[in-house]
């Protein structure tokens, strides 16, 4: 049966036998509640490719020892199992995924716009662990206020639509799944509106919600507020 967009196949644990590893099939190993899995998990989607690339999920609190022994020997998601070879890193996977596969293209040809989304890709290195950093902090929304201030600018940067690129393209699939959790931590333990002040941000986040693509691959938010509680020590 071919898969459908919205389909969550079960998740394998360690009583889980492993797939027939290097049978000719594209899998894509992933966590539903990691945000860097998540990101492949939309470029999947949105290049069509649910046929194409089986999604294989896996459970981070209790992994099947054969994901590290004969998948991944870093043991961590995202991966790819492609032409008999593993791949991992989400940033280099998105790339990948959208240069060696059929499907609509989430790469800018224009050359100012290539330059601008290296930059925003190399961004997300300082993004993550500063925003998750601030969480642990005494006063996340003011340390956290700068970031959301240079994603805020960025968006000014090109104005042919409401993405960072103006389209839709790889930049808002890095961008969305972390976006998406600082939205829901922020708003939901310490009663902050990342959006408040931030037009082009809160647009951003509107028409990320209309993307099909992106709909099925969404955190369960009690899921997260859950994890940074603990994170940050709160009760």
């Amino acid at each position: 049966m071919a898969a459908a967009l919205h389909d969550r196949p079960p998740v394998l644990d360690a009583t889980s036998d492993a797939p027939p590893l290097f049978d000719g099939t594209t899998r894509l190993y992933v966590s539903y509640v990691c945000p860097y899995a998540q990101r492949v998990w939309i470029t999947r989607n949105y290049k069509g490719l649910h046929d194409k690339i089986k999604l294989v999920p896996i459970d981070l609190s209790n992994r099947p020892a054969w994901y590290k022994e004969k998948v991944y020997p870093q043991n961590k998601v995202p991966s790819l199992e492609h032409d008999n070879k593993v791949i991992g890193e989400s940033l280099d996977l998105i790339k990948y995924v959208d240069s060696h596969f059929d499907g609509p293209s989430l790469s800018p040809e224009d050359p100012a716009k290539k330059e601008f989304a290296e930059e925003l890709l190399a961004y997300t290195d300082k993004l993550v662990p500063t925003v998750y950093g601030a969480f642990k902090g005494a006063d996340p929304v003011k340390e956290t206020g700068d970031v959301f201030d240079y994603i805020e600018n960025a968006l000014h940067k090109f104005e042919d639509g409401p993405f960072f690129l103006g389209q839709f393209s790889l930049v808002d699939i890095a961008y969305a799944p972390f976006i998406e959790r600082f939205q829901i931590v922020l708003s939901g333990i310490w009663n902050s509106d990342i959006t408040a002040g931030r037009p082009k941000l809160a647009a951003w986040i509107e028409e990320l919600n209309k993307i099909e693509a992106y709909k099925p691959t969404k955190a369960n938010p009690d899921e997260v507020l859950t994890h940074i509680r603990k994170l940050a020590s709160k009760q």
